[in-house]
């Protein structure tokens, strides 16, 4: 199942390599959206309001990891284009076990401070208890989160797709049968809905360890390549801390925000816990489709092979540019029947909120996808800081703006909503305007060195 991106034709072999990883995102967009749909009709606006806060919380605190072994993936990556199996061991070994105690501390620390970061988050009285019982249970999984992806990003790596998919899958269709088990017979209210995510992330985490493990025989490190030397170390922690950081920020940026929206009440927090869902699911092809290109130029690059890599880019972005148009527009037409999916027809408030976000976004999703390929290209090219500073100008512009406009009663919400795309689009020109400066690409000048 292991696909050499060095080979075949460039748009074949990135649409190949990227279908797996987009339907597997999109799987696992399944996991929040069975509890969101579930917990609204069956326990609430209250109940839906509270494990919507969660999941962007819980998006912060997973996002450090899944940061951490994306980094790592694209050093795996680069190593596999270069042929370097044994330099490809030690980043594996580093990597694990930096990750896996980075996993450990913070599963702790969110345990000891429960309730001191549901008051950072400014949830409101009425929805406080639900969140806590959520998260509660919620926060057991971090650790299988940590497994899935490691060994995820691992596979990836090496050019197979198919079956971090296949252990995704399995994981989302178990999800959504213990979701409905848990709340709907057992009554077990929102834990349930959690402990159903919980299982599903062991499932799928311990599931694909062991499949590597078994399959993948030349993955394991014979005696003797044990070794730890300090280039692999600052190569792993580099690139791996870039990305956790990158990922960090945006989603602790959207953690603030989270916390914004919670202060205009039930009603709004409600609406945005399910319009977040959709425009999670409605753009995550297009984020997916940016870490599958990373990792097609970190193989590339690698293996030198720089007019691969300047075709690549091209490429990509027309492919992103043609599905964003699309998805835009259809869910620019169809929000306040997207909204219904999660609210009852009759909450009006909840749905005319939602929709009002949804449009805003969904009219300059194009502004995201140029975003999500660029800081696939940056880590690509073993520039990762470059992708952290694409974030910075993101989220900044986006929570600076959100807390400047919504106090104003004539601005409110709107604020908040179109901060996010003005972030996008500025970090966009920055982002290109850099490609100049990577040598002996010529992507936007046209002029990428020839290929031997």
């Amino acid at each position: 199942m292991k696909k050499d991106l060095t080979q075949g034709k460039v748009t074949g072999a990135l649409l190949k390599f990227a279908g797996p990883m987009i339907l597997g995102n999109l799987l696992q967009q399944c996991y929040n959206i069975a509890d969101t749909l579930i917990v609204g009709r069956y326990l609430g606006a209250e109940a839906l309001a509270a494990v919507g806060s969660a999941y962007t919380l819980m998006t912060f605190l997973t996002s450090i990891l899944i940061g951490l072994c994306m980094g790592s993936g694209a050093v795996f990556s680069v190593y596999y284009g270069k042929k370097e199996a044994l330099q490809m061991k030690k980043s594996m070994l580093v990597s694990f076990l930096m990750i896996a105690a980075v996993a450990v501390v913070l599963n702790l620390a969110v345990f000891a401070r429960i309730h001191g970061i549901l008051h950072i988050l400014r949830v409101p009285r009425e929805v406080y208890g639900l969140m806590y019982e959520y998260v509660w249970v919620i926060f057991f999984g971090i650790f299988f989160v940590f497994l899935y992806n490691y060994f995820a990003f691992l596979l990836r790596s090496l050019g197979n797709s198919l079956v971090p998919l296949i252990f995704l899958g399995a994981a989302a269709a178990l999800n959504i049968g213990l979701d409905i088990y848990f709340v709907v017979y057992l009554h077990l209210g929102a834990a349930g809905a959690a402990g159903a995510t919980v299982i599903a992330q062991a499932v799928s985490g311990l599931g694909i360890a062991l499949y590597t493990w078994a399959k993948e025989p030349g993955l394991r490190p014979e005696k003797g390549e044990f070794s730890i030397d300090k280039k692999t170390v600052a190569e792993v922690a580099r690139n791996s801390t870039a990305a956790c950081v990158q990922q960090s920020v945006m989603n602790f940026g959207i953690l603030m925000i989270q916390g914004l929206v919670n202060s205009f009440g039930p009603v709004v927090m409600a609406a945005f816990a399910a319009a977040v869902k959709i425009d999670s699911f409605a753009y995550m092809p297009a984020q997916e489709f940016g870490n599958a290109f990373s990792l097609f130029i970190s193989q590339n690059h690698g293996a030198g092979k720089r007019e691969r890599v300047r075709q690549g880019t091209i490429r990509a972005a027309a492919v992103s540019a043609t599905f964003c148009a699309g998805i835009s527009l259809l869910i620019f037409l169809a929000a306040p029947w997207l909204m219904q999916i999660f609210v009852d027809s009759s909450e009006q408030a909840i749905i005319a909120t939602g929709a009002g976000y949804l449009r805003v976004e969904g009219a300059f999703y194009c502004g995201i996808g140029v975003l999500f390929l660029l800081y696939g290209f940056y880590r690509g090219v073993e520039k990762p800081e470059m992708s952290l500073v694409l974030t910075v100008i993101s989220l900044g512009t986006r929570v600076l703006l959100a807390y400047v406009l919504s106090p104003f009663p004539q601005i409110g919400v709107w604020g908040i909503w179109w901060a996010i795309p003005i972030g996008w689009f500025l970090a966009d020109l920055a982002g290109i305007a850099c490609m100049r400066r990577i040598g002996g690409y010529g992507i936007i000048t046209g002029t990428g060195a020839k290929q031997g």
